[in-house]
This record gives C-alpha cells, sequence and structure tokens, in this order.
C-alpha cells in the first residue's frame, strides 16, 4: 500500500484513511463528507490527490508520441495550457484511462493518469513516472483562488485550464487551472520536501480539508466520469458521451481504427443522468428499466448533498433521451427515476 506525502498531516488531523487505488487516502476528516461537500460547493475546500499519476514526457518526439498515443489533438492548445484526453485500448476502443496533459513549455509534459493506471499509461506513452517525487494539492470552490492567494500568488493567477510554474520557499511548483469537483480550482503540484509545509499553508488560509467522500459526490453532481465506473474496459469515449475528447482531424491515434467503427455503425448504449425521488441512491450495478424492462444500468450512484435526493449515472439505450421516465430495480422493488441532462448541479456563474 502506498501513502502520499501528507500522510502524516491526514493523521494528525484525524482523517479516516481507506484504500484507494493501491495507496492509503482520506475518506473523510472528522467533520464529514456532508460538510466537506458544501464547503466546496460554498467556499474553498483542499483535497490531496498525489495519488494521481505524474509522467514526465519530454524531449523533441515528445509531442508527436503524445499525439499517436491520445485521442484529443494537442493542436488545439500551447505551452501553458493543459487538456482532458483518453488512452484506447487499440482492439476495441475501450477507455484505459481519462488523463489531463499539462503543456509545462516546449517540449516538456506532465501527463497525469488516474491512481492504478501510470505503469499502462508510461508503456503506452513512453516517459518517466515522477509520481513519487511530489505531493498535489487540489484547491477548489468559489473560493479557492482568493484563498490561495495567500499563499501562492502565481497559483491563484493561473488561468482556467492553464498551467503554471513557480517557486514556492525555494522549490519548484507547477499549478493548472483543473479539478474534478464542478467548481473552479487550482490544482498544485508540490515537491515532497515542501508537501507538507504548503498544505498547511492551505489550511491556515481558511481551506478546508476534504477526502475522496466528498470529491465523489462532487464529480457525481457534476457529471464527471470515474475510470472503473463510467470508463473502463468496454467502454469507448463515444458511449460516455465524451466524443469531444476526440480529434478527429489529427490523422491516426492508438484505437482510433475500431472508435471510427464504432462511430459509423452507431452506439448501442449512452451515459445518461438519472433522478430519483427521496434520498435513497441508485448504486452501481442495479438495472435500469425502460417500459418495464432490463434496458441499462447504473454505473454510479449517491446522494447528492446539493439537490437531496438520489442521483446515478447510467448506460441506457441510445434513443432514451433526457426528460424520458425510466425505472431502477433496487433490490427487487422498481423505482421510478427521471432521464436528465447533465450536470446535476452548474456551476455558479
Amino acid at each position: 500500500m502506498l501513502h502520499s506525502p501528507l500522510d502524516a498531516a491526514h493523521r494528525a488531523l484525524g482523517a479516516k484513511l481507506v484504500p484507494f487505488g493501491g495507496w492509503e487516502m482520506p475518506l473523510q476528516y472528522p467533520t464529514g463528507t456532508l460538510a466537506e461537500h458544501r464547503a466546496c460547493r460554498t467556499a474553498a475546500v483542499a483535497f490531496d490527490v498525489s495519488h494521481l499519476g505524474t509522467v514526465a514526457v519530454s524531449g523533441a518526439d515528445a509531442f508527436d508520441q503524445l499525439q499517436a498515443a491520445l485521442t484529443n489533438d494537442l493542436r488545439k492548445i500551447e505551452p501553458g495550457r493543459a487538456q482532458y484526453t483518453h488512452l484506447l485500448d487499440e482492439a476495441d476502443a475501450s477507455v484505459l484511462d481519462d488523463i489531463i496533459v499539462w503543456w509545462l513549455r516546449d517540449g516538456e509534459f506532465s501527463v497525469m493518469p488516474n491512481a492504478s493506471n501510470t505503469a499502462r499509461v508510461v508503456d503506452a506513452i513512453g516517459g518517466t513516472d515522477v509520481t513519487g517525487g511530489r505531493a498535489v494539492v487540489a484547491v477548489q470552490g468559489p473560493e479557492a483562488r482568493a484563498k490561495l492567494r495567500a499563499v501562492a500568488p502565481e497559483a491563484a493567477d493561473v488561468a482556467h485550464f492553464g498551467v503554471t510554474t513557480f517557486e514556492w520557499r525555494g522549490l519548484p511548483v507547477v499549478a493548472a487551472g483543473t479539478g474534478y469537483t464542478g467548481e473552479d480550482g487550482v490544482e498544485c503540484a508540490v515537491p515532497v520536501d515542501n508537501a507538507e509545509a504548503f498544505w498547511q499553508a492551505v489550511l491556515d488560509a481558511g481551506v478546508t480539508p476534504a477526502g475522496l467522500g466528498a470529491r465523489d459526490t462532487l464529480r457525481l453532481e457534476a457529471g464527471l466520469p470515474l475510470h472503473g465506473h463510467e470508463l473502463g474496459p468496454g467502454i469507448t469515449p463515444l458511449q460516455a458521451g465524451l466524443g469531444w475528447v476526440v480529434g478527429w482531424d489529427k490523422g491516426d491515434f492508438r484505437g482510433r481504427a475500431a472508435l471510427q467503427a464504432e462511430k459509423d455503425r452507431g452506439v448501442a448504449r449512452r451515459l445518461r443522468g438519472l433522478t430519483v425521488e427521496g434520498r435513497q441512491p441508485p448504486r452501481q450495478g442495479y438495472p435500469v428499466l425502460v417500459d418495464g424492462k432490463p434496458a441499462g444500468e447504473v454505473t454510479s450512484g449517491n446522494f447528492s448533498p446539493s439537490l437531496e435526493q438520489g442521483i446515478a449515472l447510467a448506460f441506457v439505450p441510445p434513443d432514451v433521451e433526457p426528460g424520458a421516465e425510466v425505472e431502477v430495480d433496487v433490490r427487487g422493488k422498481a423505482t421510478p427515476a427521471r432521464v436528465v441532462k447533465l450536470p446535476f448541479v452548474a456551476k455558479k456563474g
């Protein structure tokens, strides 16, 4: 089991630690998931997301390496910008991982895989796994930048999906205007030697620590996919409603032929949002019934603290559109549900 450079700090705060993607990470702090979720929607929270991978890809061929391996088109951005993209299975175009690429400067990229997929990504794109040399602190929420300004003004000023590098207490930090909550925010990759000091400075600025429980309810309200649920074996970007991450005009890339074949024939299922009345949410694996018959499956479900009702993401037939009434089989009981447009909760402003 791997541990974050901030592990001791979490334990000192009384965090409940759980296994996640091969790491032991904080699920919640004594305030609890609901309070942490609401703090992110109304003020600012800090997540330790050091379990995410960082792969350094650099050199004259770095751009071409990433263009050939990943779905999105780096020509859409430039140095100092970030991009969301996918790594596909060559055989069936399923999503082996969804990734953020930070383009630091000419010929230098930080590729950010999911927790358990770093080795797979290195095999596909090359580069060097530098995960162990840094912590990643994600400051998220409508007050994130204002509070972060007291700690690192350069980080507070980074544009949405921008990337910047600066020094903090003598060591280099990379900050990106990215996150996984549906709120504004900044993610900071801090060298291990400065990690605890940076984390404490963020908390001292009035930011609330938050764990993976709140991160999951926040991303679900924002309609954001989680690898292993809405993305993974047998699931393509087109099925997940993420065709916009595919650079069809850039030439060949890993998995393109299989994805093109699916595009030509049409997807057999499509990811949709569901709401149910009451606080009891549908859970992963529950069947979705259309006209009383099983036609899909819930991939993620939880209680929405913002909406105060159950919400879920589910794969259903592609002709089941927002506004449709369906049912979810909740332990043998057909529970009414409505198909809705995503996100469930939109960022204010």
